[in-house]
């Protein structure tokens, strides 16, 4: 934890222009601290690789410590909690992105340690089918407690966060101005209920305006806190499709849901699908079986099968291949009468209930 006097060093360091994420630890990797930079001689400085004379300038400009201890004050006064990238409670997945933030601060209840983190983004524009299919994902996913992150943007991003607390999970909001302000206002209604079940995080300060670029730069921090990003819905240009070109780069999973080639909305992510850029999911079962993510097994002693309620088509679909074990998805909808993609979340459900587990070769059988 940084004390007070080296907290606003950093501040001073974070506020130097051009200066970057990359170019500040390679700064504090040589000198190590904030406050060591400050008081190094021009000379010493000018020797670091990437550090040239335009950025000495402004590091010798008073005018930057002044404005990192009125940060400093402000953070004090909202006691704000912060993150420095070289501490362990520092995002996990964060610390491997280069050009991830030396310092960001964040307030609520975040427990993100040795949790499954997933970003949910896509456009604000959200069609009905969108909002729905982003409210069944997560209820889907509910049991295994992942987080949530996204970016309290209208659409996706807010119907990802209001499911994540309906189904009592953890999610996080990636800021792109500073905690002194809420944007879009209208969302102001959904701050209790964020702190509540997870929080808020941003690099920027009290005084950042609002500014197009403040969003570009806070998608890489959604890109990068988790270990994959979901795409929903997305025009043929918009932040989505940023967060998910940012998430490739950091060679994170990248997940798109299809849709009609007429539609809209659905432009961003066909396109991401067609350049390899984003695997094509249809159901949570799709991003359980990329990212290897499993609901926790039921202990052999337990008979499970005495105990869980299913549904009525999760039964059909339980007996079938109880008779037969394992089977090929296809089999099972052709046996079971059922289209794949209402066969394919009732699987899912009947994985996380314990009493089915998936196979190599789409295949599922009976535990």
């Amino acid at each position: 934890m940084l004390s007070e006097q080296e907290l606003l060093y950093t501040l001073a360091l974070q506020r130097i222009p051009n200066l970057g994420d990359i170019s500040a630890k390679k700064l504090l990797r040589h000198f190590g601290t904030a406050e060591g930079i400050f008081k190094a001689k021009k000379r010493e400085l000018l020797k670091i690789d990437g550090i040239g004379s335009l950025k000495l300038k402004s590091l010798f400009n008073a005018q930057y410590l002044d404005e990192a201890e009125a940060e400093l004050h402000f953070i004090q006064k909202e006691k704000l909690q912060f993150s420095y990238y070289q501490d362990s409670s520092y995002p996990e997945h964060l610390k491997h992105c280069l050009d991830g933030p030396i310092l960001f601060f964040h307030k609520g209840n975040i427990d993100i340690k040795n949790k499954k983190l997933l970003s949910i983004v896509g456009t604000r524009k959200a069609t009905s089918a969108g909002i729905d299919f982003t409210k069944k994902l997560i209820e889907a996913l509910a049991p295994l407690d992942i987080v949530i992150v996204s970016g309290f943007a209208y659409g996706i991003d807010i119907t990802a966060h209001k499911a994540a607390i309906d189904h009592n999970l953890q999610t996080i909001a990636c800021l792109a101005h500073g905690m002194n302000q809420i944007y879009p206002k209208s969302h102001k209604k959904y701050v209790q209920k964020m702190v509540e079940h997870g929080g808020f995080i941003t690099e920027f300060w009290s005084d950042d305006t609002f500014d197009r670029n403040n969003f570009l730069r806070r998608n890489r921090i959604i890109a990068g806190i988790s270990q994959a990003t979901v795409v929903i819905e997305s025009a043929e240009k918009g932040g989505s499709l940023v967060t998910a070109d940012i998430a490739h780069s950091y060679n994170r999973d990248v997940f798109a849901v299809p849709g009609r080639t007429t539609d809209s909305q659905s432009v961003g992510c066909n396109t991401l699908i067609k350049i390899q850029k984003a695997q094509l999911i249809t159901s949570a079962a799709d991003i359980l079986f990329h990212l290897g993510w499993e609901a926790k097994k039921p202990s052999p002693t337990n008979q499970i099968s005495l105990f869980v309620e299913l549904t009525e088509q999760e039964q059909k679909v339980y007996d079938f291949l109880k008779e037969k074990g394992k089977e090929e998805i296809d089999t099972i909808s052709l046996s079971c009468d059922l289209p794949t993609f209402v066969l394919a979340p009732l699987l899912l459900s009947l994985e996380l209930k314990g009493v089915v587990r998936p196979l190599p070769g789409k295949q599922f059988e009976t535990l």
